[in-house]
């Protein structure tokens, strides 16, 4: 029995301790898709980020040595100027582009919700999500 305790013991000591920053309902109008009318009027966007990563100290006083949240915006912001055809094109693109910036990076999560589809009958909005772990690379 105490080598039960035991082993479970060491298996919290080596548990990860993990922040993640979230951005929500970040909206932009742009010109993503691939029909024309998408392209020249464009489309409003709503988009959804999670980033999750091991802090190198145990506990985080300075925006040093965080994830900048102003930083992540400020990439989306600029990638969303930038049409893609497709949504699962931007939301794979995006996640690389931020773990290439913040390699301390565990996981990300990424949502792009088009919320006008054009396409007659439709009524609801499209989304794509993207999930990527990079803790084994």
């Amino acid at each position: 029995m105490q080598s039960v305790i035991w082993a479970q013991k060491e298996y919290i000591n080596k548990m990860q301790e993990l922040l993640t920053i979230s951005l929500n309902n970040l909206r932009f109008h742009a010109f993503h898709g691939l029909y024309h009318e998408e392209q020249n009027a464009g489309n409003d966007f709503i988009i959804n980020l999670k980033v999750t990563y091991e802090p190198k100290l145990p506990v985080v006083v300075a925006l040093h040595d965080t994830l900048d949240y102003g930083v992540l915006f400020d990439m989306i912001k600029t990638e969303m100027k930038k049409p893609r055809h497709l949504l699962e094109t931007f939301v794979m693109e995006v996640a690389d582009i931020i773990y290439q910036r913040f390699n301390e990076t565990i996981a990300i999560e990424i949502s792009l919700e088009k919320t006008k589809v054009p396409l007659t009958g439709f009524t609801g909005s499209a989304v794509v999500r993207f999930t990527k772990n990079y803790s084994d690379e």
